[in-house]
Order: C-alpha cells, then structure tokens, then sequence
C-alpha cells in the first residue's frame, strides 16, 4: 500500500525519497497512527511533505489514492477473510453459543450481520444519537467528542487548507512574503539591540562565570528594490493580487522604492497611483538617482498594442517622443538585474505580440506571478 501511494505523490510532483517512505514505514510499524485515516493523512503529511507549498497537491493526492475511505477500518474489515472469522468465532464460542447460532442461520449470518456493524461504526455512531441531538459527550449534535467530530465533518485533506500554497497558483500575500525572502542578502547594521547569545555564554565562561551580557546589530536584509507597477486600464483585473505583491514588498525589503506607469515605460513615471500628469517624474532622473546594484522588478501584464512599445508616440496617455523599447534598454543598461513579474497565466503569453515582445526586452527574465514564478524571479536577481 505505501509503494503505491509514495507513487501518487511522486505522481503529484511532490519532491519525496525512499528516506520519506522508509521513515513513514518506521512510524507505522512503532504504531503511532492505527486504523484512523485523519491521523495518517497527518503522520503522513509530516513524514513526506518537507515544504508547505507542496501541502495542497499532497491533499490532492491523498484524496484521489484513498478516495472513498473514511476510516481504516472499513479498509481493514474488507480485507479480513471469512475463514479467519469463522476460526476466531469458534474459538471464543462455547458449543451451546454455536448451536444458537446455527439456529439462527448459521456463520455465514453472523459474520454478516458483524461486518454491517464495522461499516456502520465507521460511518458514525449511528442515527439515534443524531436524532437526539447530542454527541457521545452530550453537548448537542456535533459535540466535540473528537471521532464524532471527524466522523461526521468533512475528511480533512477534502476541506484542502493550503491552496494558496500551491506553487503554480496566483497567491496571496503570506505566499508572496515567503516568496521574496529568497531575494535575501542578510547584514548587520545600525544599534546594538539584539541579544547575542552564543558570545554572551562564552564571554561568560571565560571571565570565571561572571555574567557578561552581549549585544549586536540586528541582521537585516540589504538589498534595494526598485519596483515599477502597472496600473490602470487592463491591469483593473489584477489590482487585488498587485496590492498583495506590493504589501508583501514593503514588509520584506527594508530598501524599497515604487513607482508607476501605464501600459509600458516611457519618459515619465509617477510617485502615486492615481498619476496626476502634474505629479510626473522624468524617468532620467530615476535612472541616475539609484545605484545599478539596485534590483529592478517591473509588473504589469504587458497586454498592449504593439506599437505603444516600438514607436515614438504610442503612449495611449501622451506623446512620447522615444518609444518605450528604448525607455527598457536603458533600464537593462543601467541596473544589474531587471526581471517583469506578469499576473496573467504564463500559458495565454505565446498568443500576445506584446507580451512577446516585452519577454524579449528583458532578455526573457520574465516570470508569472505564481509561487514557483516569484520564486525563480527571485534566485535570478540574487545571483
């Protein structure tokens, strides 16, 4: 049976080993978990799910191998041979016992009658109690008897807790931060207020016991983002995950700066969302005011015509002397490492000439905005 469901989840594309299967293995042979399928969908989950984003493809998984199952006892009581109930009857059985049996049809009847009985045990405790309206503990119908409860709720890996993180699956903003913590270069800087305890214990040691309490900088992530968000007209579908991403941004990265365009970059950007033309940044300045060690992350889903990228004048907001791939070479010339983040699915991209045609501009660095796509955008701006 594990053979089998270690292939599911191999299946499932869940990144689990022999050394996950032979540690389940382990497990159920010291008897954690018997007969209780919530308890070995967990000990289960545990054992081979090593990272959370792989939590609902596991639910999935789960639910197609063992579907139909609530409770390993109906599995085990369709795998027990009627010979060895009948040896088992016989043997507790006193002949008088037999013989009132055999009265009453014989075996066969009652180990019939004795399988309906495990069948409708793991189904629950039987309609009379419902009716009553109260559970094994008597605190009303659902009670928080703990195998009423899982009896009669829906199967846990059913109720599929973890969708958001799935990593081929728009997220929200937790995922996100998880995601942008890869884009991580950790420094020591500013006042001394964290507590170092590995110095403290041997500073302590070596004055005699004498406490010596230490403090040091509070390590914080260094790198500077740049982050150019598209906003209005075809964007109005993704402002909900964009202001997730955004959220998750500022919370991260301690050196971020945002800023705003339409459609595409071209010579101005704006501080705000609601781009007053009054408010408009010359992107000049921009381009000389951060170092090049910057990262630059653009969004936006780069659905356009085309020409609003490769000639002077298609902004569809102003004229622009300079088109917009000009405006993007410079970016790639000037900062490290520039990525595009598109919140459409990575699959419709090959039917947009825009979308093309930006991919190309940023030397193909662009990614969706998945798990998977945040995450891969971010081990590529910190190599």
């Amino acid at each position: 049976m594990l053979i089998n469901f270690f292939l599911e989840l191999k299946k499932a594309r869940i990144p689990v080993s022999i050394t996950e299967l032979l540690h389940l293995h382990d497990v159920l042979k010291a008897r954690l978990v018997y007969a209780d399928i919530d308890e070995f969908y967990y000990l289960s989950r545990m054992t081979m799910v090593k990272d959370e984003r792989h939590y609902d493809k596991f639910d999935r998984a789960f639910g197609a191998y063992f579907k139909g199952l609530e409770d390993l006892a109906g599995m085990l009581a369709a795998l027990i041979p009627d010979e060895y109930l009948r040896r088992e009857f016989e043997k507790t059985l006193t002949p008088e016992e037999l013989e009132k049996i055999k009265s009453l049809g014989g075996l066969e009847k009652l180990i019939e009658a004795f399988k309906r009985e495990v069948e409708e045990a793991a189904r629950g405790e039987g309609k009379e109690k419902d009716k009553e309206g109260k559970g094994r503990n008597g605190r009303g119908k659902e009670g928080d008897d703990r195998k009423g409860k899982k009896r009669r709720g829906k199967r846990t890996w059913d109720k599929r807790d973890y969708k958001a993180y799935d990593d081929n699956i728009e997220l929200g903003t937790r995922g996100l931060k998880i995601s942008l913590r890869r884009l991580r270069k950790l420094a020591r800087t500013g006042a001394e207020e964290e507590f170092d305890i590995d110095t403290t214990i041997d500073k302590t040691a070596k004055a005699g016991g004498l406490l010596d309490i230490i403090m040091r900088p509070e390590r914080r992530n260094t790198v500077k983002v740049l982050l150019l968000l598209d906003n209005g007209g075809s964007m109005d579908a993704h402002v909900k995950v964009c202001e997730e991403l955004f959220s998750a941004a500022r919370s991260e990265f301690k050196h971020l700066e945002t800023y705003y365009f339409h459609n595409f970059i071209y010579d101005g950007l704006w501080k705000e969302h609601n781009r007053r033309m009054s408010e408009r940044l010359d992107t000049f300045d921009i381009l000389h005011k951060y170092s090049h060690d910057y990262k630059v992350i653009f969004v936006g889903d780069a659905t356009m015509a085309p020409y609003e990228i490769t000639h002077s004048g298609g902004s569809v907001e102003h004229w622009n002397e300079e088109a917009g791939a000009i405006w993007i070479q410079r970016m790639m010339d000037t900062f490290d490492k520039v990525i595009w983040i598109n919140p459409t699915p990575q699959d419709t991209w090959e039917y947009s000439t825009s979308v093309a045609l930006t991919k190309k501009l940023v030397d193909d660095q662009m990614y969706p905005l998945t798990i998977r796509g945040i995450e891969n955008g971010m081990n590529y701006l910190s190599k």
